[in-house]
This record gives structure tokens, C-alpha cells and sequence, in this order.
């Protein structure tokens, strides 16, 4: 598609106006779980992680209160089923604020979100959406609530078609004439674009045109990056280009002061066989560096400096969600409050103040032959001196009763008590460091703070087979002369 000339001379004039002047990370919370926390305890966690903003999908009420107070910024959604009788009647609309909004006087309701991607998930009510958002609007003006609460509605990024290089992208032709209604709304009430950007489904869709490193932030080589054609414009991540090609969409629209808050983004943790990059390692480092990238204020290639503020998506597991394993995986916490992995956010302020970006631990590779991993193992509970009866049966390390889940356990207590000291990590190449901590329900790996500890994240390179101090030849050196016959063996294996 040709850019036309009024989108060549504005190609690259400033965003006039911020979402926010200070870039914010939030959560979103769902309530698909069959053991949810209540309110209150939901609250303390979110004041435990500095967190303080989030996105509910609905405007419950025990929710609310909970919240009163706590100067937390909260985004409410109405659900799409309301739309249609809040679009058809201002009383509706106005009924819905008086229940909803007025009586949380000390909660700080900052959005309402009319609906949650409503253009692809429940289309019968796009036709009535920008009056559905105009008849709440309404209503907050009429309660003198019009400049605390932003009125809007959040959208896939589905919408924007042809969205790589971003300068080309549009949003969908069926809903381009709803699309303009809704941005003349959201520049006349000084509101944003809500958009839900999911670079795993980006890259899933893509059948391996994007590469996994692209879409999960990390350091790309020049030769590397993507380059738009048209602006010459150089992106290292899947998430700015999406970003930047609503920017463009909105643009070609001639809308060029309405600015994004990303209101869903994440990584799933877990998934089905068929789902391999839905991983712990994956998720730790999509969100890792989503939340780096975002408070560095850093911007889109188009926008430089504008913050893109996003909400991660999500605060809880929810096992009740239908579908795939990923479905129910993209949370950063399961429902007791123990992170399903901890963020990796050295020097990145104090929000999800769970990270201590100091602790590592030693795990068996992914792609590591299992036939090593079991030698690795008898090595590390003999000659090795590991401590590994929480693996015996009806110990709390016993399940999964996998050689790579015990191994795992048993090379984080071998590389713990050496001091992590570098090669103290390799067993013949078939470990690797991390700074996921690896432990899982009542199974505490040495270093976590599941108990005796603290919680760190993220993944860091693998001490070489080449090192010329392994945790093998540290046990060789220092062996007594009774276990000498038997450990030479053990020793020439793994030098």
C-alpha cells in the first residue's frame, strides 16, 4: 500500500500529547480460578510489589472496596454483554456509573474500559460501541467525573492489518468507519487508544518468520533488526513495531495526537506439548524486558521518549480458562501469592518488588541427552555429596518423578554448596545457570525464598564444558583415599 503525502509530511513530527507523562507498569487481573484469592489478599500482594496500577475485567464490588485507600490507579471493564443496553440508553449507561463508579469515592477509578476487544470478539456490537463509550462519558460529566476518568475501549491488535513494515499498516476495512467514530471520541475527550499486544501470538502466527529472539526482546545484531523501508526506521522487538503500526494506522486515519496505553502484553509460562516456546525461561524474559523497556521511557522508533505505559497480562494463573495450556499460564503469580517465576528487574525501580537479581541456580539443559543427565545425576548423589533424599519417594522434590526434574534439584544443591563458583555448573555440559528459580509447590530448591530464601529470575549464559575448573575436578581434588577407586571413575567421565 503507497503511503500518501499527507502521511510523508507528518511522518515523523512528535506525538502532541502523552498518555502519560510518566511511563507505569500495571497488571491485569482475571478471576478464572478455581481457588481465588479474596480481595484483601489480592490488595496485599499488589502493595508487596509496588504495584500501582491494574485492569479489572469487570467493576467488582468487593473489589473495589478493598482498593479504597490504597491510591492504586484502577482501570474497570464492562463487560461486552452490557454494551448494547448501555449504547441504547443514556439511563442504562447512567445507572451502570451510579452502581459501579459513585460509591468507591475513596478508590482511584482512573478508565473505564467499554468492553474488551469487542471489534473481534463480539462484533454484533461494533456498530454501537462509540455510543455505548459517549453515553458513559455522559454520565461521568453529569456526576463532575469527566477529567479524573478516561473513558475508552481496548482493542487486538488484530484490528491493524498489513502491520509490517508499521509505516504501511491500516486498520481492518470492515471497521475503519467505527474505528474513526471511536478515535474522534478519544481526541475529543483527551482520552487514549487501548491496545493488546501479544508478540507469542505474533510470533506463533508467523510459522517462523519471526525470530523467537525478536519477539522476546533481546539484544539483536544490527544485521538483525527489522527495518522499515519506507521510514528507514530500525526495530529491535515485535512489540514496538505492533505499537508503532497503530501509531501509522491512526496516522493514515489523519489522527495524529491520540496516544497508546497497551492494556494487555505477557508471555505464557507453560503449554502443551505442541506449545514449546510457552515456557517459564520465554515468559521471565518477554516481561523481564517489557518492563525494563517501558519504565526506560525509551519509546517507539516513531515516537522516541513518548511512553508506551502497559499492563501485563496477568497477576494470577487461570486454570479455569478454556483451551490450550497456555491459556491458563500467563500469570505472574499463582493464586497463594508465590510467583510462578520471579522478574529479572535489576535497576528498573520497584515495581513486582519480588526480584533480587542477585540469586542463581544451576538446572539441567533443555535439549540436554538424558542418558548424560542420569550419569550427572548418580554422580551428583554419590561421589558428588548431594544431599538428595527431598527426592525420595513421598519427599516433597519426589514429583515430578522425571531424571531431568531431580537432576535439577540435585545440580543447584551441588553448584549451592560449592559456592556457585564458576564450572560448578556444567556436569559434562548438560547443566546450565539461570536465575529462574526452579523450585514448584512444596518443593523449595536451595537459594529460593520459598522458605529459606530469596526468588530471582531470568537466564544467564552457562559456565563452558571447556572450564578449567568444573564442579567435578573441585570433588577430585578433595576426595578421601577410601572412595578414591570409585570416584576416579566418576572423575574421568566428567573431566
Amino acid at each position: 500500500m503507497a503511503i500518501n503525502i499527507f502521511m510523508i509530511l507528518v511522518l515523523h513530527l512528535p506525538l502532541i500529547v502523552s498518555a502519560d507523562q510518566d511511563p507505569f507498569i500495571g497488571v491485569n487481573i482475571g478471576t478464572a480460578l478455581s481457588t481465588l484469592p479474596n480481595p484483601t489478599q489480592t490488595v496485599v500482594l499488589l502493595k508487596s510489589q509496588q504495584i500501582r496500577h491494574i485492569r479489572l475485567y469487570d467493576a467488582d464490588q468487593s473489589t473495589l472496596f478493598a482498593l479504597a485507600g490504597t491510591g492504586i490507579q484502577v482501570t474497570v471493564t464492562i463487560p461486552n454483554q452490557q454494551i448494547l443496553g448501555i449504547a441504547q440508553s443514556t439511563s442504562t449507561a447512567t445507572n451502570w456509573v451510579t452502581r459501579n463508579i459513585l460509591p468507591y469515592t475513596t478508590t482511584n477509578i482512573t478508565a473505564i474500559s467499554v468492553g474488551n476487544e469487542v471489534l473481534t470478539t463480539t462484533p454484533n456490537a461494533g456498530s454501537v460501541l462509540s455510543s455505548a463509550l459517549r453515553n458513559i462519558h455522559s454520565a461521568l460529566k453529569a456526576a463532575g467525573l469527566e477529567s479524573q476518568i478516561k473513558v475508552s475501549t481496548a482493542h487486538s491488535s488484530t484490528i491493524i492489518l498489513d502491520s509490517f513494515p508499521p509505516s504501511q499498516a491500516f486498520f481492518n476495512r470492515t471497521w475503519e468507519p467505527v474505528i474513526k467514530t471511536l478515535l474522534d471520541f478519544l481526541q475529543d475527550t483527551g482520552s487514549y487508544l487501548m491496545l493488546n499486544v501479544y508478540p507469542y501470538r505474533d510470533y506463533i502466527r508467523s510459522n517462523g518468520a519471526i525470530p523467537l529472539d525478536y519477539a522476546l526482546f533481546r539484544p539483536l545484531s544490527p544485521d538483525k533488526e527489522a527495518i522499515d523501508s519506507n521510514t528507514l526506521l530500525h526495530y529491535t522487538n515485535v512489540f514496538d513495531a505492533v505499537v508503532d503500526a497503530a501509531y501509522f494506522a491512526m496516522l493514515y486515519l489523519k489522527y495524529t495526537n491520540i496516544p497508546i496505553v497497551v492494556t494487555e502484553s505477557g508471555w505464557p509460562s507453560k503449554g502443551d506439548p505442541s506449545e514449546p516456546d510457552a515456557n517459564v525461561d520465554n515468559a521471565n524474559t518477554y516481561n523481564s524486558n517489557l518492563i525494563k523497556h517501558v519504565l526506560s521511557n525509551a519509546g517507539t522508533p516513531k515516537h522516541p521518549g513518548v511512553a508506551t505505559s502497559t499492563y501485563i497480562y496477568e497477576l494470577y494463573n487461570e486454570d479455569l480458562k478454556p483451551g490450550l495450556t497456555s491459556e491458563k499460564n500467563w500469570g505472574l503469580f499463582n493464586p497463594g501469592g508465590r510467583p510462578v517465576y520471579v522478574l529479572n528487574l535489576r535497576d528498573s525501580g520497584s515495581v513486582l518488588a519480588n526480584d533480587s537479581s542477585g540469586e542463581t541456580y544451576c538446572v539441567v539443559k533443555d535439549v540436554a541427552d538424558v542418558k548424560m543427565v542420569q550419569a550427572a545425576l548418580d554422580w551428583a548423589c554419590g561421589p558428588g555429596k548431594v544431599n538428595c533424599s527431598m527426592m525420595l519417594q513421598g519427599e516433597p522434590c519426589y514429583e515430578p518423578n522425571t531424571v531431568v526434574a531431580h537432576a535439577s534439584y540435585a545440580f543447584n544443591a551441588y553448584y549451592r554448596q560449592m559456592g556457585m563458583v564458576d564450572g560448578s555448573c556444567d556436569f559434562n555440559g548438560v547443566a546450565i545457570v539461570t536465575t529462574t528459580d526452579p523450585s514448584h509447590g512444596a518443593c523449595t530448591f536451595p537459594g529460593s525464598g520459598g522458605s529459606n530464601g530469596t526468588y530471582t529470575n531470568g537466564t544467564s549464559m552457562a559456565p563452558s564444558t571447556n572450564s578449567t575448573t568444573s564442579g567435578s575436578l573441585s570433588l577430585c581434588n578433595s576426595v578421601s583415599f577410601s572412595e578414591l577407586v570409585k570416584m576416579l571413575l566418576w572423575c574421568a567421565v566428567f573431566l
